[in-house]
């Protein structure tokens, strides 16, 4: 089945926020007294908005409602975006290269008001013909759900997108939902080596993604 569809994945793969996320995050959690672990982000990445929350909260400590941490983290992200978003070299380009010969879709771990602040910073509103954050569907990465709903609002098979990712639980996320997987890994938080082993495709950087790598 040809592809026709490519469905990014956002933070780590069209912007270098997970440096972010784990400052910000690790910032409020020293504030509220909880216990920041070394491998938390890494643990975070792909999760949905109400499983990250809870996760601060069970696990590294946080004593506030959930509501009152989720609101809290993404307003502080908000406003590190207003000030700059941390656009992957090349990220821009090849969205607006590809978005002439593929249908385009937003598979994302962040939340709704994040994805829309981040493509209107970047340009990007116009390119995406589907967004879906993990929030809508309920379940995180690496449940397969945000892919399976993209390529649904794409009215395409999954079997008729590419999915590009550079995490764990993203990859595992695409695999899972039957996708060509085409991961760009990001050497600050590598993926762990059997989800890297799904990859149909692993490229060095996001300039390599090019028509003929997405069709196979």
């Amino acid at each position: 089945m040809s592809i026709a569809a490519v469905i990014f994945d956002m933070d780590g793969v069209l912007i270098d926020s997970e440096p972010v996320w784990e400052k910000v995050r690790h910032d409020y959690v020293v504030l509220k007294d909880g216990r920041w672990q070394p491998d938390a982000q890494r643990k975070m990445m792909g999760m949905s908005t109400d499983e990250w929350a809870a996760y601060m909260s069970d696990d590294l400590g946080v004593a506030k409602p959930l509501d009152a941490i989720s609101g809290s983290i993404i307003n502080l992200m908000a406003a590190q975006y207003l000030h700059h978003v941390p656009a992957i070299p090349g990220a821009v380009d090849a969205v607006k290269r590809l978005s002439t010969q593929f249908k385009l879709g937003l598979a994302s771990s962040s939340p709704a008001t994040l994805i829309d602040l981040v493509l209107d910073r970047l340009g990007l509103i116009d390119d995406f013909s589907a967004v879906t954050s993990t929030a809508d569907v309920g379940s995180g990465k690496p449940s397969p759900d945000v892919y399976l709903e993209t390529a649904k609002k794409l009215t395409l098979k999954p079997a008729q997108c590419a999915a590009v990712e550079d995490s764990t639980n993203g990859l595992i996320s695409a695999h899972a939902a039957g996708m060509r997987v085409i991961a760009i890994p990001r050497p600050e938080f590598p993926p762990a080596p059997d989800a890297l082993a799904l990859a149909d495709v692993v490229l060095d950087n996001i300039d390599q993604l090019t028509a003929e790598v997405i069709t196979g």
